[in-house]
C-alpha cells in the first residue's frame, strides 16, 4: 500500500490506538469485552506510558491499525474494519517479525477463525488450547507462535520454560502426596481417586486424553510415594 506508513507510536497516539482497538473488537469474531470503553482507553494509555512497544499504521484516514509488543509477545494487532483485508495487518505483522526476529507468541480466541487463519497464512503455528479460565472473557483461547529464524532454538526456549514450571509443580505434588498419607485410612494408592483426577485433567488438556493422563498420573504418584519412602504400594 503506497499510502501506508508504519511508525513508532507514543502516548500522544493513545486515543487513536484505543479507537482502533474498540472499533476492531466490535466487529471481530471475539467475545464481548468486559470493560467499559473509558476503562479500555485508560488501560491502553497506561500500557503505552509504561513502556509497551506500539507501532501504528497510518493512511490518509489517520491511524487505521496498531500492534503492541512486549518481550516475546505480540499482545495486540488490530485494524479498523474499513481497512481490514487491505494489507495493513500483514504489514504490521511483518514489522513485528522484524522486531522479534527470534520468535514470539500471542493469544487468540478459539472462536476467532479469521484471525487464526490470518496468522496461519503468515507462518504462525497453533500451540496449546485452553478452556478460557485464565482470560477475562472466560472464552476458550489458544497460544500461537512464530518461531523466528531458528525455530528449533525458539521452541527449545519454550520447552525450557515449561520444564522449569513442571519441576516446581512436581515438587509440590510430591510434597502433597507425602503430607496426605497419614490422613488416609489406607495409605498408598487410591485408584478411584486417581481416575477422578485423570478425568478432571483431561477436561483441561483434551489433546492428551484421559488414558494418557491416567498413565502419567500413575507414574507421578508412584514416584512421589517412592520419594516419600513409602514405595509404590504405600
Amino acid at each position: 500500500m503506497a499510502e501506508l506508513t508504519l511508525r513508532r507510536g507514543g502516548v500522544e497516539d493513545s486515543e487513536a490506538v484505543a479507537d482502533v482497538h474498540l472499533a476492531a473488537r466490535r466487529e471481530a469474531a471475539m467475545p464481548t469485552g468486559v470493560h467499559p470503553d473509558d476503562d479500555v482507553r485508560q488501560w491502553l494509555r497506561g500500557r503505552i506510558e509504561g513502556g509497551d512497544e506500539v507501532w501504528v499504521a497510518e493512511t490518509g484516514d489517520g491511524v487505521v491499525g496498531y500492534a503492541r509488543l512486549t518481550p516475546g509477545w505480540l499482545d495486540d494487532l488490530y485494524v479498523v474494519p474499513g481497512h481490514a483485508r487491505s494489507g495493513v495487518g500483514s504489514a504490521l505483522l511483518d514489522l513485528v517479525k522484524h522486531r522479534h526476529a527470534d520468535g514470539f507468541c500471542l493469544w487468540v480466541f478459539e472462536m476467532n477463525a479469521p484471525a487464526r487463519a490470518f496468522y496461519r497464512r503468515h507462518g504462525l503455528v497453533e500451540l496449546e488450547h485452553t478452556d478460557g479460565a485464565a482470560n477475562e472473557e472466560r472464552s476458550p483461547d489458544l497460544r500461537m507462535a512464530w518461531p523466528g529464524a531458528d525455530p528449533l532454538a525458539f521452541f527449545r526456549t519454550l520447552v525450557d520454560d515449561v520444564d522449569a514450571q513442571l519441576a516446581d509443580l512436581l515438587a509440590r505434588r510430591a510434597a502433597l502426596t507425602r503430607a496426605i498419607q497419614p490422613y488416609k485410612a489406607s495409605p498408598g494408592r487410591d485408584p478411584e481417586r486417581e481416575q477422578e483426577i485423570a478425568a478432571a485433567m483431561a477436561a483441561r488438556a483434551p489433546a492428551l486424553g484421559r488414558q494418557r493422563l491416567a498413565r502419567i498420573l500413575h507414574t507421578i504418584i508412584s514416584e512421589s510415594l517412592d520419594a516419600a519412602g513409602d514405595g509404590p504400594g504405600g
